[in-house]
């Protein structure tokens, strides 16, 4: 491995999903070990799985558990999560869960202790890891508990060249309006801005949605844009970052469709995931964002109902890669540097 190209931890997801076959397929696109040194973690015979589900080879090459011999290209650090009787294409399982995480500590391990610059996980499925004793609100949380890691953090959603972060994500939209506040705008911002960073924008654009209609309508329909955004968003263009709001969200998306802005700050989870996954459903990536190693993934799940039927779509997986590889490259320069 040169000082430039980064490694990056590959785990398969859910073996009851997609995940195998989206990273057989990966693995076998253009460019991509040129990219990256790849970590195979995981269970041999679940690659066996994807490789037969793509139709396309899949090389195990094995290395010892802390990474040790890993070589340019693909390479595999076998583990013994599931047996192969218990991967039940297409079903949630207690064993497909059990697997998920287990590859996701080793991965997360092997950051942590800079064997690799960047963890990617094929989809998982939220029910199975609950059942596997996720105990967290979501796999973020979970991967923020296990690090150790106590700063702000949040899921971010990528579209090519398009960032999302939000202010509230994973709630009832009866509480949404309450947990608007100026500190919750601002991380959601100083996130955008600092993710768009380390992806090697210099100067991002970000863009705040407004919560009500019409952006208010100079508070006919709520105070939100008068009282907490637009304060917030004057106070980062004080300090001279690229700023603008609060934008209507029923415009805001056109201007990011037209590549005007880098990223959009919305105030709810569907107000951005909505207008992402309609512009590129099979090119979105979600993004670990805030978290100390960067960890990427497509932003689709584990589409259960095209599992082991060779139909599944690599794009947002390769999208995802390409992301975590100009990530992970930075991360390992920092951390030269530092």
């Amino acid at each position: 491995m040169t000082d430039t190209k980064p490694r990056i931890a590959i785990i398969p997801g859910d073996p009851s999903g997609i995940g195998p076959e989206l990273i057989a397929r990966l693995l076998n696109e253009d460019g991509v070990t040129d990219a990256a040194d790849i970590v195979l973690v995981g269970d041999g015979h679940v690659w066996e799985q994807g490789a037969a589900q793509s139709g396309l080879p899949v090389a195990l090459a094995e290395i010892g558990e802390d990474a040790a011999g890993t070589a340019e290209g693909v390479n595999w650090l076998p583990m013994e999560t599931i047996a192969p009787d218990d991967v039940k294409v297409a079903e949630v399982t207690v064993e497909g869960g059990t697997c998920s995480l287990r590859c996701l500590d080793k991965a997360l391990d092997l950051a942590q202790a800079g064997k690799v610059d960047g963890v990617l996980f094929g989809p998982f499925n939220k029910a199975a890891l609950t059942s596997a004793g996720l105990n967290a609100e979501d796999e973020h949380r979970y991967m923020a508990r296990y690090l150790g890691f106590t700063g702000y953090h949040s899921e971010i959603n990528v579209l090519d060249d398009l960032m999302t972060t939000r202010v509230t994500s994973h709630i009832g939209l009866r509480e949404v309006a309450e947990r608007i506040s100026a500190e919750a705008v601002e991380k959601a911002i100083g996130l955008a801005e600092d993710t768009l960073k380390r992806a090697g924008k210099d100067r991002p654009h970000i863009a705040v949605a407004a919560l009500n209609p019409h952006a208010g309508d100079n508070g006919k329909f709520g105070r939100e844009e008068i009282d907490i955004l637009q304060p917030v968003v004057e106070a980062a263009q004080a300090k001279q970052k690229n700023v603008t709001g609060p934008w209507p969200s029923d415009t805001v998306f056109l201007k990011a469709k037209r590549g005007e802005v880098d990223a959009v700050v919305t105030m709810y989870h569907d107000q951005g995931q909505i207008a992402i996954k309609l512009m590129g459903f099979e090119r979105g990536v979600t993004v670990a964002g805030g978290l100390p190693i960067p960890v990427a993934t497509p932003a689709h799940g584990t589409a259960f109902d095209i599992a082991g039927q060779q139909q599944a779509n690599v794009g947002a997986t390769l999208q995802a890669f390409n992301l975590l590889v100009r990530m992970a490259r930075n991360h390992r320069a920092a951390r030269a540097a530092a």
